[in-house]
């Protein structure tokens, strides 16, 4: 069964540090470009960050740049977002999707996700 689960969300308060994951399973995630994306109530679906098959490039969207780092580990199925210096506006639900390559901040075609984590940024 593929499944695709992001965790680590959650709440915390402007400032703070949150490290999402996204684990595959039933599928090698090895094989695809991981994108993260995320989607605020009333607001546009926002390409976060991606990074390719083999880690070697990262794209990230300006209002993360400097405060996301996007990694993968191939062996545990395993892609991750570490979020820095959270700020309010950065309250959204986060997803990740898995692409055969990142288009701008994005993965492309989407060909897997999950159902998002959220995270919350309020003091």
């Amino acid at each position: 069964q593929l499944q695709f689960v992001e965790s680590g969300g959650g709440l915390v308060q402007p400032g703070g540090s949150l490290r999402l994951s996204c684990t595959a399973s039933g599928f090698t995630l090895a094989y695809y470009a991981i994108g993260w994306f995320r989607q605020a109530p009333g607001k546009e679906r926002e390409g976060v960050s991606c990074i390719s098959s083999s880690g070697g490039s990262t794209n990230y969207a300006d209002s993360v740049k400097g405060r996301f780092i996007i990694s993968r580990d191939n062996v545990k199925n395993t892609v991750y977002l570490q979020m820095n210096s959270l700020k309010p506006e950065d309250t959204a639900v986060y997803y990740c999707a898995a692409g055969d390559y990142c288009s701008g901040y994005d993965s492309y075609p989407r060909r897997y996700w999950g159902q998002g984590t959220q995270v919350t940024v309020s003091s």
